[in-house]
């Protein structure tokens, strides 16, 4: 059931801020965010969001 998200290049910017090793579950955690919001795009803002949701 899960569609895919999109992301802003802008917020896939800030994702490769993440360091690589724990940037596919960072991924995965904003785009859950995302869904849970009934977002369908990941943008800087949301991104922003989930960033201080998780606190890192």
């Amino acid at each position: 059931m899960s569609q895919s998200i999109e992301w802003t290049s802008e917020a896939e910017a800030k994702l490769k801020e993440i360091p690589f090793f724990v940037r596919p579950a960072a991924r995965k955690k904003i785009e859950k965010f995302a869904q849970e919001m009934g977002a369908t795009q990941i943008t800087p803002e949301i991104y922003d969001q989930a960033k201080q949701k998780f606190g890192s």
